[in-house]
């Protein structure tokens, strides 16, 4: 076999495996989206149908008038926002400060983080509940926020340690010569550089506390404080499902994060784009 011959196969095997992943990605979501814009009665039709025979607006109208889905919006933007700001301001310190500090027990400090991710968060679910319980903060957004930060933090913090590593000290120490403070180097010279990082660990921190389903259930119990994953999954009801509502509500819980991707997608390219300029 030629040399052209066998790279034309390895090009025809790859985009054939690319295509076929794009499909199990893509054939989910276009049934989701065909699924909302059907009535009652098309969403039980058989043999179902891809196109919509007579597409409306009803599901999407009602999650808002007939759920309290603003009200879990509000929980979940507050929620998540608050857990994203704190995870993110707290890995970058703790990043900063493991990367260019040595003490002890630094070594084991950043096995422990890495060890915290390993563990099933289902495990944790009764410890969280027992200590939110005694703080006396069940059926809080609070509860959730406190949660939702101690899940991210850790893994967080690697990466910006990672990050903060890569760039050099002698930044510290040109910085420490202009009279400027450990806390103010960090603040005026390496924060700037590692918008990249924090972009990216504001993406995980968010998506991460949009999606969370389990702690979110468990530790509230009423719709003021429930958020838009519990309230989705109280739209499957215990003896009808109505899939159309189920897959609107499903388009609206993904804006936020197609908003926010898309924000902070802009700033991770100007922050690399500016680094290699500067470089």
């Amino acid at each position: 076999m030629s040399a052209d011959l066998r790279r034309l196969s390895s090009k025809t095997l790859l985009y054939g495996f690319l295509v076929i992943s794009a499909a199990v990605v893509l054939i989910p979501l276009g049934w989701l989206v065909s699924t909302s814009f059907k009535n009652d009665t098309e969403v039980f039709s058989t043999p179902p149908t891809w196109i919509p025979q007579e597409p409306t607006l009803e599901a999407f109208i009602r999650v808002w008038t007939d759920y309290p889905f603003l009200q879990y919006f509000q929980n979940s933007i507050v929620a998540v926002g608050s857990s994203t700001l704190i995870a993110v301001g707290f890995s970058a310190l703790a990043g900063y400060g493991i990367a260019r500090f040595t003490f002890p027990g630094r070594g084991a400090f950043l096995v422990f983080l890495l060890v915290t991710q390993m563990f099933p968060s289902i495990m944790l679910l009764i410890p969280y509940y027992h200590i939110v319980q005694r703080l006396g903060l069940v059926n809080t957004v609070l509860s959730l926020v406190i949660t939702y930060s101690s899940f991210t933090i850790p893994l967080c913090t690697w990466m910006m340690y990672g990050f903060f590593q890569g760039i050099p000290r002698e930044l510290d120490e040109a910085a420490s010569i202009d009279g400027l403070g450990r806390l103010r180097t960090f603040a005026y010279v390496v924060l700037p550089l590692a918008l990249p990082a924090l972009a990216a660990t504001a993406i995980y921190a968010f998506i991460t506390g949009w999606n969370e389903y389990v702690f979110a259930l468990v530790l509230t119990q009423s719709e003021d404080v429930q958020t838009v994953a519990v309230g989705i999954g109280n739209l499957v009801g215990q003896y009808r499902i109505l899939w159309n509502d189920l897959m609107a509500a499903s388009l609206y819980a993904l804006v936020p994060m197609l908003l926010i991707f898309g924000f902070l997608q802009r700033h991770l390219i100007t922050g690399l784009t500016g680094g290699a300029v500067k470089g």
